[in-house]
């Protein structure tokens, strides 16, 4: 074994080690905070132009229901419909908004190659 190689790994790769070490804890508390922020949000998905709204958190848990009187005049059918693309909208909303939001805490993170 040649001085300074240690396992295979030489003295650069160990920084690239310790490097990625240090961004993981980084973005481990990063998630924490993330995963706090998702809860504390409310996202909105609407259909029929607004005659229904359903509210989820960021993390997709449901909030809330906003029927317009409107939307009762339409029939039970109709109702369902609306209430139904309002669910997926919101539900699309929030997907996107984690996605986003893990996209940019972990875009920075390259790994070395240890190998």
């Amino acid at each position: 074994m040649s001085q300074g190689q240690g396992f295979g790994f030489g003295l650069g790769k160990m920084k690239e080690l310790a490097d990625a070490v240090k961004k993981a804890q980084q973005i481990q508390e990063g998630a924490k905070q993330l995963q706090e922020d998702l809860e504390q949000m409310e996202i909105e998905g609407q259909a029929g132009g607004g005659l229904v709204k359903i509210f989820l958190s960021g993390n997709q848990e449901p909030r809330r229901v906003e029927i317009s009187p409107d939307a009762l005049n339409e029939g039970a059918e109709v109702l369902s419909d609306l209430v139904s693309a309002a669910m997926q909208d919101a539900y699309q909303k929030s997907t996107d908004t984690m996605r986003e939001r893990m996209e940019s805490l972990t875009g920075g993170l390259n790994l070395p190659n240890l190998g």
